[in-house]
């Protein structure tokens, strides 16, 4: 069916065909090898456009409208179920281990389904030439699938299009991603990175991009994000290109999601990456995206400026405590990227809220030390020790409150430094040219108290240097 054919007609007539069994046995014969590709690919079309000829607002549709809708969708519904008795799709569902009891009815949910039954089906298979005969055969049940669902994004709408085109596209990028990261599906992919998440209207301040289509990027970044690392941990070909642009979406939807405040707007736990990082069916591709957001948000959104804080910081912590909350099992941990920029708001920031969130997500990454792997524990160690060295010398107050928080939480942790801590003392001392510093001193030994008998020793020790 040609592209140019209103879907209503082609929803119906297409109906009439695979439903006459002499026209049916005719087109399966010898030279007519893609009939059942082809009309795989206009349902697919069919079902994308479903609401591609109501008004960009629904409350501009009239009965009549709707009345015609209704039609179209009982039409819709028989081709779906005549779809799923082409003997491609029949082989495609008995692989993906799908009843035919199960089978899905209403089309948004029967697309659905079919794609995550292709996807499994694609997964099971081991023989390359297989697997290159099943990624040329998806990629012609799509067709132009960018054409199909441009219409929606020249108007703007309606939502209820927009909702469709990225949730099921969505689902496409996640299940199909072992056939999006071969070269045959490389163009598509890159395709639908540039149209559908990362617009040209993304980048410009000037422009806004409608509510609508955040309002339905909010609802299937999930399974983009999930998707796309998939790719990046399997694909060879377009692995750097395609890293590249999952931290783009992840830097530019991260800040678009995230209210001014932890109190003020959507709430941050219903933000979109914190879904795609909390996955409950934890893999090691869940890890590669944990890590690829660790990476974004320290670039870009824990950075100071002199000792500025960066802004919506509080914000930005809640983001993170919510993530060490939702991923205890797992001990989700990047300290090489996270604890410098969190011990740097400790010492930094007076916020009462920002100071209580970054305590809190310390406890975790205290906690999650325990956990293996345990060169985690002597990590820890390190980025404190350089912490001491880097800060104490015009921040030591501020420093030995937070060792002192520390101590609270892990209190070998901190006897562990108190080489490193002494020591900067006295350089500290001898940098300044000014004897023994005794409000500094005392300071420490304030400290030092909270370290049991290990402390008690180095106050001894320091109150004989002293004498």
């Amino acid at each position: 069916w040609d592209d140019i054919v209103c879907p209503q007609l082609v929803s119906r007539y297409l109906g009439y065909v695979l439903n006459n069994s002499e026209l049916s046995e005719a087109l399966s014969g010898p030279g007519y090898a893609s009939y059942q590709a082809l009309s795989v690919r206009s349902w697919f079309r069919c079902v994308l456009q479903i609401f591609v000829d109501q008004p960009a607002e629904s409350f501009a549709r009239t009965e009549s409208e709707r009345s015609v809708d209704k039609a179209h969708m009982k039409q819709l519904g028989e081709l779906t179920r005549l779809v799923f008795k082409l003997s491609e799709v029949e082989s495609i569902l008995l692989k993906a281990q799908v009843e035919p009891s199960s089978y899905k009815q209403e089309p948004k949910s029967a697309l659905v389904q079919f794609i995550k039954a292709a996807g499994r089906a694609y997964s099971g298979l081991h023989m390359l030439p297989e697997k290159s005969d099943m990624v040329s055969k998806t990629l012609e049940y799509l067709g132009d699938v960018i054409k199909y669902i441009k219409p929606y994004f020249i108007k703007k709408g309606p939502p209820e299009g927009l909702q469709l085109v990225y949730s099921v596209m969505g689902c496409l990028v996640k299940h199909w991603a072992l056939i999006l990261a071969t070269s045959k599906a490389q163009q598509l992919l890159f395709r639908i990175i540039d149209f559908l998440l990362l617009p040209h209207a993304l980048f410009q301040q000037d422009k806004a991009l409608p509510t609508a289509l955040l309002s339905a990027v909010r609802e299937s970044l999930p399974l983009y994000l999930q998707g796309l690392c998939i790719i990046c941990c399997q694909s060879q070909t377009q692995g750097a290109y395609v890293k590249q642009q999952l931290r783009s979406i992840i830097q530019q939807y991260f800040g678009r999601f995230l209210p001014a405040s932890p109190s003020s707007g959507p709430s941050i736990a219903n933000h979109p990456i914190l879904q795609a990082l909390c996955d409950s069916t934890y893999s090691p591709h869940i890890t590669y995206l944990q890590k690829t957001f660790v990476q974004v948000l320290r670039e870009n959104y824990l950075q100071f400026k002199g000792q500025a804080p960066p802004a919506r910081l509080a914000s930005v912590l809640s983001f993170v405590l919510h993530v060490f909350q939702r991923t205890r099992n797992n001990g989700f941990c990047d300290m090489e990227l996270l604890l410098p920029s969190l011990l740097k708001c400790l010492v930094l920031v007076n916020e009462p809220q920002v100071r209580k969130l970054s305590i809190e997500i310390l406890q975790h990454m205290v906690e999650n030390c325990r956990m293996p792997p345990e060169d985690r524990a002597a990590q820890l160690t390190s980025i404190l020790r350089d912490f001491v060295q880097e800060y104490s010398t015009i921040y030591d107050h501020q420093v030995y409150n937070v060792l002192t928080t520390l101590a609270g939480m892990d209190q070998s942790l901190v006897i562990s430094l108190i080489p490193t801590i002494t020591q900067s003392l006295k350089n500290s001392e001898c940098k300044q040219g000014l004897g023994r510093n005794t409000v500094q001193r005392e300071a420490y030994r304030r400290l030092l108290l909270h370290l049991g008998e290990s402390g008690q020793s180095e106050i001894l020790k320091l109150e004989s240097d002293e004498s």
